[in-house]
């Protein structure tokens, strides 16, 4: 008979090594912990303050009423460029963007200057009978003098990682935007005509000229919008931004979106120099008057926009 203590041994030794051989298979079957998403970026304490100076290079598509008369706009950027050149214009709208934060408080303003003069000409011709044709021609010249300020305040009412398949996680963050946008403008519209009459030999021609002028034109539109902010990489972080407003307090509707990139590229004596590329639209409907008294101005412009940032 064997001994009560020699069988409870010969039972440790049995499960001691059924753990040796099977822990090596048990270990490599294991996949490891994933890591948990990093925390977000937290943010800055104290005031921080970011100041972008950048060209809005901006086409135009819509239509300037002034005094009752209408021109319809259709210029892409280099058009808008090709027409304006060598006329003391400027077709790049030069926008200044200053931003100050507080926590998750921010307040900000943005302007905009630009003048445009762009013209445009059209013949029509039509033949009457055998030997008698008309003709007429119109011309017309549109000059105008922009400019936007807006301010505003923002908010961050939420900030996370949002899951990414190459990394732990993209820093995001959420802001609340309220805010203004004024608008000044002076637009002239100026029509050639031109009208001739062919009879065999004979040609009868006239011409008029015809200028209306809006003197100043201003409004203030109320908006509200969101913007996102992904930190992409240290120093990199693509953004985009929309709004709306108008709402008839001002113009019946305007809105706006912006996106781009924006990236650190070198940092001296506590300020952090960025780069900015990306792009702007921005649409408004305003109008006031009626019949030979009317200006209506329903634009939008749309452009790529770069700049160099500087935040301290």
């Amino acid at each position: 008979m064997i001994p009560g203590k020699f069988c409870l041994s010969i039972w440790s030794l049995a499960i001691l090594s059924s753990v040796v051989v099977i822990s090596p298979v048990t270990a490599a079957d294991l996949q490891p912990i994933p890591e948990p998403p990093p925390p977000p970026t937290e943010l800055a304490s104290g005031w921080t303050f970011r100041i972008i100076p950048y060209a809005w290079l901006s086409g135009l598509y819509g239509s300037s009423t002034v005094k009752g008369r209408t021109v319809g706009v259709n210029l892409p950027f280099d058009k808008l460029l090709e027409k304006t050149v060598g006329k003391g214009n400027l077709p790049v709208a030069l926008m200044g963007d200053v931003e100050a934060r507080y926590g998750p408080f921010g307040i900000y303003s943005d302007l905009v200057w630009t003048k445009v003069d762009v013209s445009g000409d059209r013949i029509h011709v039509r033949r009457f009978a055998p030997g008698i044709t008309g003709a007429i021609g119109t011309a017309h010249d549109v000059t105008i003098r922009m400019g936007i300020a807006e301010a505003g305040a923002m908010y961050e009412v939420a900030r996370f990682a949002m899951p990414h398949a190459d990394s732990p996680g993209i820093p995001v963050a959420i802001d609340l935007i309220a805010g203004a946008r004024y608008w000044y403008q002076q637009t002239n519209v100026s029509f050639n005509l031109t009208a001739g009459l062919n009879l065999a030999d004979l040609v009868i021609g006239s011409r008029g000229l015809a200028v209306a002028k809006s003197g100043t034109v201003d409004w203030t539109d109320p908006f509200i919008g969101a913007r996102a902010r992904f930190e992409i990489a240290p120093g990199q972080n693509i953004f985009v931004r929309g709004d709306v407003g108008g709402f008839d307090v001002g113009s019946r509707i305007s809105w706006q979106a912006i996106g781009g990139y924006s990236f650190d590229f070198a940092e001296k004596n506590g300020i952090t120099y960025s780069g900015l590329i990306g792009i702007r639209a921005l649409y408004v409907d305003y109008s006031q008057g009626a019949a030979q008294t009317r200006y209506a101005y329903k634009m939008l412009q749309v452009g790529p926009a770069i700049g160099v940032g500087f935040k301290f």
